[in-house]
């Protein structure tokens, strides 16, 4: 009976196996080459046969290798569900983790969490901050606040509101040297927007806001572009821009006065996508997520109502 491969060994294995170099692998793993190259000798020793064929400067896998290295990714990923199932259980039970993405973060979920706070002090709230997707099954999360189509297998969703993209700036641009009393106004200053399309769709830009607005043939060539909507917000505060932002980003700095919309006019982003709230389907939710599920879709709601034109 042959004793198949340790952990970390395993690790080494499949590292190999995906970069088909040594020295990649050693680098993910933190090892050197020299040491990567010594387990994967020993493996092939002790099994009798090659795992990599070595040609030249290029490395492939071998018939044997193949089996091997897929074997090793699935004994990984057991593991790590495994232990991600035990962090959970060790876990304080009146923890809730909830991984969400730094901008919805920042311009919306800790603007309103307090109130959560004050209303169900037992539950204590951890956060995960990253724009990375967590699986559950391996990561040790109980709820996501996720941006696209709402379609996660195993999951069930929430949308949290619709997104309806209309102009902000600073309350000193509409009543400074170039006010902003019409559309046209804008044409006197900066604008900023973000480029994005995916799942068929494609975000809203000036140019669409501008014919919406009754101005034709608006071209959008020298306006600024940002990869990110909270980047667009924050130059918009700093009164450089003119910029398209989701109203439920912005909703809190308006009722605050750090931004303002020039006009009420938004445009709306196809139903389908938007934020969402996602966690595992079960047949019982546990008593925390019950209570968060419940608390954002009744501020969710309350944004609707307060949403742009």
């Amino acid at each position: 009976m042959r004793i198949a491969p340790g952990t970390r060994t395993l690790r080494t294995l499949a590292a190999a196996g995906r970069h088909l170099n040594f020295t990649r692998a050693a680098e993910e793993l933190g090892l050197t080459p020299a040491a990567v190259s010594f387990q994967i000798k020993e493996i092939e020793e002790q099994l009798g046969c090659e795992l990599f064929v070595r040609t030249g400067r290029t490395l492939a896998l071998s018939p044997a290798g193949t089996i091997l290295c897929a074997a090793a990714e699935e004994a990984i990923d057991s593991m790590n569900r495994a232990m991600s199932r035990i962090a959970r259980q060790k876990r304080d039970a009146r923890q809730l983790k909830v991984t969400v993405d730094p901008q919805f973060a920042t311009k919306w979920l800790m603007r309103h969490i307090l109130e959560f706070r004050r209303r169900h002090p037992d539950i204590d709230v951890r956060f995960d901050v990253s724009y990375d997707l967590r699986d559950f099954e391996l990561d040790d999360v109980d709820v996501a606040i996720r941006f696209g189509t709402g379609q996660y297998e195993g999951c069930t969703t929430d949308q949290l509101f619709s997104n309806v993209i209309t102009p902000i700036c600073s309350p000193r641009l509409v009543t400074g040297d170039r006010p902003i009393r019409e559309p046209a106004d804008l044409l006197n200053h900066t604008l900023a927007q973000i480029k994005w399309s995916g799942h068929g769709i494609t975000w809203p830009t000036w140019a669409n806001w501008m014919a919406a607005a009754g101005i034709q043939d608006f071209d959008d060539d020298n306006t600024l572009i940002f990869e990110k909507s909270s980047d667009a917000i924050e130059a918009a505060m700093t009164g450089a821009v003119v910029a398209l932002a989701d109203f439920s980003m912005v909703a809190v700095d308006l009722s605050e006065g750090r931004l303002v919309q020039p006009f009420a006019l938004g445009i709306k982003v196809p139903p389908q996508i938007g934020y969402y709230l996602v966690y595992p389907k079960a047949e019982k939710q546990s008593r925390q997520l019950e209570c968060f599920r419940e608390w954002i879709l009744e501020e969710a709601l309350k944004m609707e109502g307060a949403g742009a034109g």
